[in-house]
């Protein structure tokens, strides 16, 4: 049974993950870089947290300090050392994941301790060789904001065992009641290996001129009852993060469809990344 939950990020992602497993009674312990990234990460967590006491979302008549008593932002990774379970939630980086699991493998002392990635994107079995368990790594993919969407895709490799599957079923379905998907291990797993083309098919569509982006947008809302535009989610996702699965996805299947478009790279050059950064296909 996971008791004590590890997250390596603090970003948005893994803000939202210690989020929901505090939520659920856990001990969480998140690791940032520095100081300045477990400052900024803390904030994060107390202005999400006052939003859901605000809306009365925290369960059990506990408050958002009750929460925030569960979560300790720490700078070294040794303090993982006790985590019956460590998700990864770092930037999207194939050579950056491997290095840190590496890193994981030597620190937490459990045997039987679960090292999961929230890649969206990378192979599950490139993360597990380089431990020396890869029976106990797989993927947990949540989908952001975590705290609002119930989806989570489990994504065992090769090599990992039913036991630390169906543990981390129980973990994501039992402990913090959200709905989980079986996925294989291939790049983009269920959800991103369908998303991403089509978001790459509405980049394209904006570059060749044949549409504005509002009305690419408005077109898929009112269209197709899609919540969102694919231009407006590419800027929610990050431009960045959408690059980077689809240069995965690319490199897995060598499918045109999957190849980033010239305009979606010239603005991450520019540091033109959605929300994050202000400006993406739509000024914020």
């Amino acid at each position: 049974m996971v008791e004590r939950v590890g997250v390596v990020g603090c970003g948005l992602m893994g803000a939202g993950i210690a989020e929901v497993s505090a939520r659920a009674g856990l001990d969480v312990v998140v690791v940032e870089s520095s100081e300045a990234a477990a400052s900024a990460g803390r904030t994060r967590l107390e202005k999400s947290l006052a939003r859901a006491e605000a809306k009365g979302k925290i369960a059990n008549g506990e408050s958002a300090a009750d929460v925030l008593a569960r979560i300790r932002v720490a700078t070294s990774l040794g303090e993982l050392v006790d985590r019956d379970l460590v998700v990864e939630a770092i930037v999207e980086d194939e050579a950056a994941k491997v290095e840190l699991f590496k890193k994981l493998d030597r620190i937490v002392a459990a045997p039987d301790a679960i090292l999961a990635s929230n890649t969206s994107s990378i192979p599950i079995m490139k993360l597990g060789v380089v431990t020396t368990r890869p029976q106990q790594v797989m993927g947990i993919h949540f989908f952001n904001p975590v705290p609002v969407l119930q989806l989570v895709e489990l994504v065992p490799s090769l090599l990992t065992g039913a036991d630390t599957t169906e543990r981390a079923r129980s973990f994501v379905e039992g402990t913090l009641g959200k709905q989980a998907i079986d996925c294989q291990d291939r790049a983009g797993f269920v959800v991103n290996a369908l998303l991403v083309p089509f978001i790459l098919s509405a980049i394209r569509m904006y570059e060749s001129g044949f549409a504005s982006a509002e009305d690419i947008d408005r077109g898929l809302v009112l269209g197709a009852a899609h919540p969102q535009g694919p231009l407006a989610l590419a800027d929610l996702i990050g431009l960045d993060t959408t690059k980077a699965v689809a240069e995965s996805l690319y490199e897995e299947f060598k499918e045109p469809l999957y190849a980033a478009p010239p305009l979606l790279n010239r603005m991450v050059d520019a540091g033109l990344l959605g929300r994050k950064t202000g400006r993406g296909f739509y000024t914020y």
